[in-house]
């Protein structure tokens, strides 16, 4: 009897990753819809210009720079409670820490997408690697969170590896073979279990300095203008604080 009420808490909880319904369509057309949305709104501002968002002479900064500054917040913060609670083996963090592994990662392509979408010319966008200064906080913001972002996703896979094992078990055909090549020959053995501890353990140590140089680089960006109040070096730790508010407030 235990074994099959086993069985069955676990066809529950596997049942919103394997099976698909009505549900998961309309969410799908739905937010197929909202995508089709910004399409349309990045042509018209690709049209007429950034001043439909409200940039302009007096306003530097505008809605772009906005997002991109709170979103790459919400994913420092979560990567900073994460690292700091797996390394206070902190039993009840564990949904917590995966919700702000997955923030993490995903919110960060959200805040890079802003900048793409701030540049007048898009298609000069790697411009900034290929003649980008190395005095310029600019090239440092891409290296920071190119970083940043391999890291973070790194951090994310690897506390993964044991349920891609279990989901690689109870799938058939090309699925079966993705999570085989994802789960890296997991077969849960007392010395993987070590390996993988050690493993997330150093990740977790790694990504916390990664983190607060990511938000500090996004600040100097500011910081190094000449705006009034801007010149300052309190823009570091302000920014950092400000985005482990944003970030709790997200989880």
């Amino acid at each position: 009897m235990p074994d099959r009420a086993a069985t069955h808490e676990d066809d529950v909880l596997f049942e919103p990753i394997l099976k698909t319904g009505k549900g998961f369509y309309l969410v799908a057309l739905l937010l197929l819809a909202i995508a089709l949305w910004g399409v349309y709104a990045y042509t018209f501002q690709f049209r007429y210009g950034l001043g439909v968002t409200g940039l302009n002479r007096p306003v530097f900064w505008g809605f772009y720079i906005t997002n991109f500054v709170f979103f790459i917040g919400i994913s420092h913060a979560g990567t900073l409670i994460s690292a700091i609670l797996r390394l206070c083996r902190a039993e009840w963090r564990r949904p917590i820490t995966r919700m702000a592994e997955t923030i993490t990662v995903l919110v960060l392509f959200f805040g890079a997408g802003n900048v793409l979408l701030d540049l007048g010319r898009p298609d000069r966008a790697l411009y900034v690697i290929w003649y980008g200064r190395i005095q310029s906080p600019l090239i440092w913001d891409v290296i920071s969170i190119s970083t940043y972002l391999a890291a973070s996703t790194i951090y994310l896979y690897v506390p993964l590896i044991p349920d891609i094992a279990l989901l690689r078990d109870r799938v058939t055909g090309w699925r079966k073979k993705l999570y085989e090549f994802l789960s890296l020959g997991w077969t849960g053995t007392e010395k993987q279990h070590r390996r993988l501890e050690t493993a997330i353990a150093v990740l977790a140590i790694i990504v916390i300095p990664i983190a607060i140089s990511v938000h500090t680089v996004v600040s100097w960006v500011f910081a190094m203008t000449i705006q009034p109040m801007w010149h300052s070096t309190i823009f570091g730790p302000y920014f950092v604080v400000g985005a482990i508010y944003s970030g709790i407030g997200a989880l």
